[in-house]
């Protein structure tokens, strides 16, 4: 092994607050899913008190979507922007509903059947698109991004397959206004894995969501590095106080 594979193969990465070898945080990001595909909408619902639906239906305003448009939705889980979006596109657009996690992908797909749409489904890895470049109006990935090892390769990836004036959005957890970051702290440490050992019969997994969102760049970091990698226009909506955020950027 030469010394520069040497040093990839020990690059450390964050897991929540754990740090891990790079080469094993996507294989616990998928025990975490393959765990709580089955109830992820329910506890959305729970966690949110529905206001998740709310977010996703303000990033659907902003996406400029319409009759024709081909749109990527990037961990895309259990396919509820999918659905919207086929709702939108028409027959002569298209929707591609992706993940790296098998079991959300299956929980999504079987959702977009039942309601009688057949778009293409596609597993795969958000850092290695297996799409043409300059394809895509629109790209979204919903409470995806957190996840992803390499935040930058993937930004870099959905700037690629775009179109020259088409859309990013990343709607995603981030830093909540100061005031009410002690109850929100409250929350996610004592409450919300308490919620997902009774619903989900997994307290683990919520408590890793509540450190991930902790870990994850904050709104101001997250359009620069959007910027960095080449998106223009870029700015952000805070959603409920910055629990959450969409950022929306284009290529030029």
């Amino acid at each position: 092994m030469s010394e520069q594979s040497s040093r990839a193969s020990d690059a450390q990465t964050h897991f929540g607050y754990q740090t891990v070898a790079e080469s094993q945080k996507a294989q616990k990001v998928a025990e975490v899913f393959h765990s709580v595909a089955r109830k992820y909408d329910v506890m959305n619902d729970v966690m949110s008190g529905g206001l998740h639906r709310l977010w996703k239906i303000f990033t659907i305003a902003q996406s400029g979507v319409r009759e024709g448009s081909r749109v990527l939705d990037i961990a895309g889980g259990t396919g509820d922007l999918s659905l919207a979006f086929l709702k939108r596109v028409g027959k002569t657009g298209q929707v591609w509903l992706t993940d790296i996690n098998s079991s959300m992908l299956t929980v999504g797909r079987d959702r977009l059947v039942d309601a009688g749409f057949l778009n293409p489904v596609a597993q795969c890895d958000a850092e290695k698109l297996p799409f043409p470049s300059n394809y895509f109006d629109c790209i979204t990935v919903a409470f995806g991004l957190r996840n992803m090892t390499h935040k930058d390769a993937a930004l870099a990836e959905m700037l690629r397959v775009l179109k020259p004036g088409g859309r990013l959005l990343v709607l995603e957890f981030s830093k909540v206004a100061k005031p009410l970051a002690p109850v929100y702290d409250f929350y996610s440490f004592k409450l919300l894995p308490k919620m997902g050992e009774l619903i989900a019969q997994d307290a683990a997994s919520y408590q890793y969501l509540a450190e991930s969102i902790r870990m994850h760049p904050g709104q101001e970091e997250l359009a620069q590095m959007m910027r960095d990698v080449g998106f223009a226009k870029v700015d952000f909506h805070n959603l409920t106080a910055g629990v959450v955020a969409l950022h929306k950027g284009f290529k030029v």
